[in-house]
């Protein structure tokens, strides 16, 4: 791990900047490397502001529950490089080893020769040649920002391409409207490639139905072509092929059904023939850390009170804010808590948006600065942001602080805590607690 670190240090350097949008310098990076990008398994590629790494989650879970081997390329990570590149093996994926990765990203480093190229870009080279070396059914891929210029935009004709909901997020890189984000990510549609998209704002779908027109893709869209929804506790789905009633994600919130719809979607779309028992079996097993995750053990779980229950998401947008608000609500007609925010954001995000969506339903936010992260915004700012919305709000130095101060509260029955508001605080949750993703 710790040569991994290095590496990737070394490698940063290699460009001013964090985020650069451009296809450029990936261009002549593949080239130079053999073009691996040409010599991949089939793509699905997966772009979009919220659910992205849960819908791919869920396509992943039910083609391993069909036989298929499948590679997956995911971002951010939260505790460990290797948890972006899932290499395909039989009976279910493994993450890359060290040593594996150590091997691909200096063979990136050298065929670079020193040029200016950003760390997302070289990395995501890195981990096309390992996919491409490796063999597999199909090649998961997640888009990490946009889509037009984003480093993953080199595939020529996935086998479909899946847009999740697109909200208002990463407005510098980006857009400041619905319609302009949506047209960056609109740029994944290739010619003649199949599209399916979740229910989008009619400004995001109609960017959608322009690219999608212009390059001849056929585009299915949620509500209009198929339906998800969840009855009796069930996630039913149906389409012109017929309907699938299958029991609901182990990923909890309503918000999960619908992105388990849009794989299912994604599969058809794709041509995959997948007995009912495959989607079924995949829908059960799909896991994604750090979304709606309860944590049952660890070092946190035993610092937070007595008898409560302790949660994770790395939720950091208003829709994302919204939609688990919502499970929550669900969640609190169910079993009764009161519920206790830990919330850590970046400087960059929509806190008030954010911290919004749980006024009336959160009974107090703690907040918290992001260990490490120079853009995290302030622990009091953030307190502040809550107050503002309408939420009490105070402030500690870190997590365990904060779990120490919901048990001075005396909260009866005993509380449900949410820590929020940030993937790079969810990941620092999971290395303090000892339980990374496997």
């Amino acid at each position: 791990m710790k040569q991994v670190d290095a590496l990737l240090a070394r490698l940063t350097a290699l460009h001013p900047k964090r985020i650069d949008l451009s296809l450029g310098r990936m261009e002549r990076l593949l080239a130079a490397l053999g073009h691996p990008e040409r010599k991949l398994p089939p793509v699905i590629h997966v772009a979009g502001t919220n659910g992205k790494g849960s819908t791919v989650a869920f396509l992943r879970a039910i083609l391993e529950a069909a036989g298929r081997r499948v590679h997956a390329y995911t971002s951010p990570h939260l505790v460990r490089f290797n948890e972006r590149f899932r290499m395909a093996a039989p009976g279910g994926g493994r993450l890359v080893d060290d040593a594996e990765l150590i091997a691909a990203l200096e063979t990136c480093e050298r065929a670079n020769a020193g040029a200016p190229i950003t760390v997302f870009e070289i990395t995501t080279a890195a981990g096309l040649l390992l996919f491409s070396r490796h063999p597999a059914d199909v090649l998961l891929l997640e888009v990490g920002l946009g889509g037009r210029l984003d480093a993953t935009n080199v595939i020529e004709c996935p086998l479909v391409s899946v847009i999740t909901p697109i909200s208002i997020d990463h407005t510098d890189f980006l857009g400041d409207t619905l319609g302009k984000i949506a047209a960056e990510k609109a740029g994944i549609i290739k010619p003649g490639a199949p599209v399916v998209c979740a229910a989008q704002h009619r400004d995001a779908l109609a960017a959608l139905e322009r690219q999608a027109a212009a390059v001849g893709a056929p585009l299915k869209v949620a509500g209009k072509d198929w339906t998800a929804t969840e009855e009796r506790g069930r996630l039913v789905f149906q389409d012109d092929a017929g309907l699938l009633d299958l029991p609901a994600p182990r990923l909890y919130g309503r918000h999960q059904f619908e992105n388990a719809g849009l794989a299912i979607a994604a599969l058809r779309a794709a041509g995959f023939r997948i007995a009912p028992a495959a989607y079924e079996a995949g829908i059960l097993a799909a896991d994604w850390p750090a979304r709606l995750h309860r944590l049952s053990q660890g070092r946190l779980v035993r610092l937070a009170p007595a008898g409560s229950e302790l949660w994770l998401d790395g939720g950091h947008n208003p829709e994302g804010g919204r939609a688990v608000a919502a499970a929550l609500a669900d969640l609190e007609e169910r079993v009764s808590r009161p519920l206790v925010l830990v919330v850590g954001m970046l400087r960059s995000k929509d806190c008030k948006g954010f911290l919004a969506n749980f006024a009336g339903l959160a009974r107090r936010v703690i907040a918290v600065p992001i260990p490490g992260a120079e853009a995290g915004l302030p622990a009091e700012e953030l307190a502040a942001c809550a107050r503002a919305v309408g939420l009490a709000a105070t402030s500690r130095d870190n997590v365990a602080e904060a779990l120490a101060a919901i048990g001075g509260l005396e909260l009866d029955p005993p509380p449900r805590i949410l820590v929020t508001g940030s993937l790079y605080l969810a990941g620092e949750v999971l290395r303090e607690n000892d339980t990374p993703p496997a």
